[in-house]
C-alpha cells in the first residue's frame, strides 16, 4: 500500500458526466472546453466507475468564465443540469425513507463523489444546515463550482422530497457585483464570504416522507456504498486528517476540535482513532508543517513568508520547529536560491 501521507484523494466522474451535458446544452464543446481549460493536460474519459484526481478540478473551475465569458457560469450549468441517479449516494438519495435519511447518507458517503467535500449536517431550530464544503490544497472556495452545486443539489433534493424551499444559502467566496441571477435561481439572495457553503432548509421538512422510498432498497444500497468507501485507500483517516491540514494550514486554525468537527467526528472520538493507528493531531500537525516548509524553501520564498504559510504567527517559533526537523535553520536553503524575506 503507498505511504498514505502521499495519497491523492479523488472523486467521482459523475459531476463531469452532468457538466458535459450542461455545457452541450448551453452551446459549448465540452470537449474543447475541457481541452482549453486544462491546456493540454491529460484527462481520462468520465467513464462510470472512474475515479479522477480531486486537486485537479480547480483547472477547469477557474478558467471556466474567461472560456465562456459568462459570469454567473456556474449558476447557468446548474440550472440546465438534469439531475439523476448515476451513483450509489444519489440513489441512496431516492431510497431514503425521508429527506432527513437520505442527506444523513449523503453525509455518510460523501467520499464517494468526492474525496474533498467536508459536508456534514446540523439541525438548529427550525432550521436544517447542509454544509457542502469542497476542500482543495492551496485553492480557495471555488465560486462557479459552488454555485452550480448549491443549484444542483436544491434540485436532486426536490426530485427525491418534492419542491423545498430554501431558507438561505451561504458562500465562502467574495460577493460579486451583481445578484438577480443567484436570486433566480435559488430562490433568495446569498450570504458571502461566511464560513462555510451551506444550504440552508426548513428543518421540518426532514422528516417528509420521500415518494420514491424503498427501505429494502436502500438497506441494500447501503451495504454496497460501505464496501465503496473502505475501498477508497484516501479514506483512510491519516490521509483525511493530513488533507484538512494541508488545506487549512496558514489559513486557518489548524486544532484538533476543528479538525474532528470537519471530519464528522469529536475530539476524544479522533485522539482515540488516531492513537489506535500509532499517530497523533500533533504529530500530524508538525510533518505537514515540515513539508511545507522544505517545499516551500526549496522554491525560493522567503522564511517569513513561509513561516506564515505553516500556520506559524512569529518567526522564533518557527526557527526552534525547523532545528527540530532538520537539525539546522533555514538560513541556508533560502540564500541557496537567492530568496529575501527575512
Amino acid at each position: 500500500m503507498p505511504d498514505n501521507a502521499f495519497v491523492a484523494l479523488t472523486h467521482s466522474s459523475t459531476l463531469r458526466r452532468l457538466l458535459y451535458e450542461a455545457l452541450a446544452a448551453l452551446g459549448f464543446d465540452p470537449t474543447d472546453t475541457y481541452r482549453r481549460a486544462y491546456a493540454g493536460v491529460a484527462l481520462a474519459a468520465p467513464l462510470l466507475e472512474a475515479r479522477e484526481e480531486h486537486d485537479n478540478a480547480p483547472r477547469f473551475w477557474q478558467a471556466l468564465e474567461g472560456i465562456s465569458g459568462d459570469v454567473d457560469i456556474g449558476l447557468h450549468l446548474g440550472e440546465v443540469m438534469q439531475p439523476r441517479p448515476m451513483d450509489v449516494v444519489s440513489y441512496l438519495l431516492l431510497a431514503a425513507r425521508d429527506l432527513r435519511q437520505g442527506l444523513q447518507a449523503f453525509v455518510r458517503f460523501q467520499h464517494i463523489l468526492s474525496g474533498g467535500f467536508a459536508a456534514r449536517l446540523e439541525e438548529q431550530g427550525d432550521e436544517a444546515r447542509l454544509v457542502i464544503d469542497l476542500n482543495y490544497r492551496e485553492v480557495g472556495s471555488l465560486r462557479q463550482q459552488m454555485e452550480c452545486l448549491a443549484v444542483l443539489l436544491s434540485k436532486m433534493l426536490a426530485s427525491a422530497g418534492g419542491e423545498i424551499p430554501l431558507l438561505g444559502v451561504e458562500f465562502r467566496h467574495r460577493a460579486p457585483r451583481k445578484l438577480a441571477e443567484h436570486r433566480r435561481l435559488l430562490g433568495v439572495e446569498p450570504r458571502f464570504s461566511r464560513p462555510h457553503d451551506v444550504l440552508i432548509l426548513p428543518r421540518a421538512l426532514l422528516s417528509r416522507p420521500s415518494r420514491s422510498a424503498s427501505p429494502r432498497l436502500f438497506e441494500v444500497l447501503s451495504e454496497e456504498a460501505e464496501k465503496q468507501l473502505v475501498g477508497l485507500v484516501e479514506n483512510q483517516l491519516l490521509v483525511r486528517v493530513r488533507y484538512w491540514l494541508e488545506v487549512n494550514l496558514g489559513s486557518a486554525t489548524c486544532s484538533l476540535e476543528a479538525c474532528a468537527l470537519a471530519l464528522g467526528s469529536n475530539r476524544s472520538a479522533l485522539q482515540r482513532s488516531l492513537s489506535e493507528q500509532g499517530s497523533s493531531f500533533r504529530a500530524l500537525h508538525d510533518e505537514v508543517r515540515r513539508l511545507r516548509a522544505l517545499r516551500l524553501l526549496d522554491q525560493g520564498l522567503g522564511v517569513r513568508e513561509v513561516a506564515r504559510a505553516c500556520g506559524f504567527a512569529e518567526l522564533s517559533p518557527f526557527y526552534r520547529a525547523f532545528r527540530r526537523w532538520q537539525g539546522g535553520t533555514p538560513r541556508g536553503l533560502v540564500s541557496r536560491h537567492g530568496a529575501t524575506g527575512e
